[in-house]
């Protein structure tokens, strides 16, 4: 309980939770049984994401897809910085809407970084 808070609300009348979990592995936890892989991929992942965004920095217009690929860097480098300083990605925001599996789902501002970034990138590329 936070100080000065008395009392204890239920955190089921709220859309956004927030938890502490400590994830190994990517997002939904793919990889957790194998955090040193999971750890390799997202520093290749980074390098690649950053290769590309420096191939689109001389090119006139995208601006969808280079603030995607800056939103996928932004996302790649915060976690990957938290599997190599500490061995795991901090999570710490869920939404209680929807099934019992999306409500256990806890995510970090790396992840909404990643999926609106992939959005962008997507839509940029038409």
């Amino acid at each position: 309980m936070l100080p000065g808070m008395d009392h204890q609300e239920d955190s089921s009348a709220h859309l956004i939770t927030f938890k502490n979990s400590h994830n190994e592995g990517a997002m939904l936890s793919v990889g957790s049984k194998t955090p040193a892989l999971t750890k390799a991929i997202s520093i290749i992942f980074a390098i690649a994401v950053t290769a590309i965004f420096l191939l689109t920095l001389g090119t006139k217009g995208k601006y969808l897809l280079k603030a995607g690929l800056v939103a996928l860097l932004g996302g790649a480098y915060s976690n990957t910085y938290d599997r190599i300083k500490r061995g795991y990605v901090v999570d710490y925001i869920s939404i209680n809407k929807g099934n019992n599996f999306m409500k256990n789902v806890v995510y970090n501002l790396g992840d909404f970084a990643i999926m609106i970034g992939a959005l962008l990138v997507v839509i940029g590329c038409n």
